[in-house]
């Protein structure tokens, strides 16, 4: 029998509080919702279990991390077999004394754990200072086959460099994951907002393209601030993430985006024969230059 063309991709997003046990109560609840609506597949946000601690360099964060596999693959494996869906989990992983990632689990339609994607490009940017937690991953960039169809995922940061989409891409995957946490710093959202959230949209969406193949990002939500040992604000602004989870098709048009600031599932159906279209019809693959491309592993071309 031909396998179904269509796949129904799942994404949410929601807030999350001071609570890991009470966050990952909440992501599961919303992951049955996707998965009871038909979803083959589905991906949380990045780092669902906790506020998005990275906004300060503070020790006391690394006991936020968990094995895998652990309780929150456990939890999501037993949801997967289920429903027969493929799960992906943006977890903070304690690989070791001193080894830590940033790190998607991916859950086979069986429940059992593939293996797991460790983020790759690590930033440090105000608020954002996730060098001083996560080892950069050393997994490279994996096409997953699953039992519904090949997938990639990258995560959040990932998400701004081409070669990443194109060498997953290269491996057969039809649908691009980044699960992602991006706000807006509140003193800079009327000047720099829109601009940021444009770029951010369009980059994803030229991977899209690029690639052929379709792109899903789910972004967490709300305005959080986090607090110091003595209960106070590391940083009185804080980050308002901005949501807007979406999916975008292999020619680069959005087919469902959530709202700013409202807590979403999102059920959606992605043509797995518009891939071939794409790839067929814009034959980007076809005609690289790979002869031309050394370059590309050198930091900057002299």
């Amino acid at each position: 029998m031909a396998r179904s063309t269509i796949v129904k991709v799942g994404l949410s997003q929601m807030s999350c509080g001071e609570d890991p046990k009470r966050n990952l109560a909440h992501q599961l609840t919303l992951t049955e919702q996707a998965l009871k609506q038909g979803a083959n597949i589905f991906c949380t946000q990045e780092l669902f279990r906790s506020q998005y601690f990275c906004q300060t360099e503070d020790h006391r964060f690394f006991a936020l991390a968990e094995t895998i596999p652990g309780p929150s693959t456990d939890a999501f494996a037993k949801l997967a077999k289920k429903y027969q869906a493929v799960i992906i989990a943006s977890l903070f992983e304690r690989r070791a004394a001193g080894v830590y990632h940033n790190t998607a689990a991916v859950i086979d339609a069986d429940g059992s754990l593939m293996g797991v994607y460790r983020k790759m490009h690590i930033p440090d940017d105000p608020l954002f200072f996730e060098k001083f937690y996560f080892t950069p991953g050393d997994t490279g960039f994996i096409a997953w086959k699953t039992k519904v169809t090949t997938i990639g995922t990258l995560i959040c940061w990932d998400q701004w460099f081409p070669e990443g989409a194109r060498l997953t891409a290269m491996q057969g995957a039809e649908i691009l994951f980044y699960p992602t946490a991006i706000g807006w710093h509140p003193s800079e959202r009327k000047q720099y907002g829109k601009a940021q959230h444009d770029s951010w949209e369009t980059i994803m969406r030229s991977h899209a393209i690029a690639n052929g193949c379709y792109v899903c990002t789910p972004n967490r939500i709300g305005h959080e601030i986090i607090s110091d040992t003595k209960g106070g604000p590391v940083n009185k602004d804080g980050l308002i993430f901005w949501g807007q989870s979406f999916v975008a098709s292999p020619d680069g048009q959005v087919v469902r985006r959530a709202p700013i600031g409202k807590p979403t599932v999102m059920v959606v159906d992605c043509d797995l024969s518009r891939v071939e279209f794409s790839r067929t019809h814009w034959p980007f693959l076809r005609d690289r230059r790979i002869d031309a491309y050394g370059p590309l592993t050198r930091r900057f071309h002299d």
